[in-house]
């Protein structure tokens, strides 16, 4: 692989590395990394529920992208849908205990994946390169 050194291609690097190790643990379990990424996002959602639609938005994803990873989720157990009470052609999805367990162990994965990420990196500059990552980040907001 020709490794090049523009800030793009040091990001695209990063990430493909982190990906392709997230995707080796989680392999065992039969998730991948948008599976995960789909768990997660119930943390942070009232009631650890959200519509499908909703999911679509939140991951910039098309439609038949959310509902593939969702279906895939449901036979796993890991999640359930259901209509929405005050409007059933709304499909609404919520995360399982078995879904929740899975995002405790995934969490942690990560926390040691960043920690292997960052090891060479002070506390200070750990920040730093946070600060800066986000600032980056936000600029495309």
């Amino acid at each position: 692989m020709i490794r090049q050194n523009t800030c793009g291609a040091i990001i695209k690097q990063l990430h493909d590395e982190l990906e392709k190790n997230a995707n080796n643990v989680l392999r065992p379990q039969g998730l991948t990394m948008a599976q995960i990424g789909i768990l997660l996002v119930f943390k942070d959602t009232p009631g650890n529920q959200c519509s499908l639609k909703e999911l679509e938005q939140i991951l910039h994803v098309a439609q038949s992208t959310a509902a593939g990873i969702v279906s895939r989720l449901e036979q796993k157990g890991l999640v359930e849908g259901f209509g929405d009470p005050e409007d059933k052609r709304i499909k609404m999805v919520r995360i399982t205990s078995a879904g929740e367990e899975c995002c405790r162990r995934a969490e942690a994965s990560m926390a040691e994946a960043e920690k292997k990420l960052l090891s060479g990196l002070t506390e200070t500059e750990r920040n730093i390169f946070s600060c800066l990552l986000m600032k980056v980040r936000d600029s495309f907001q």
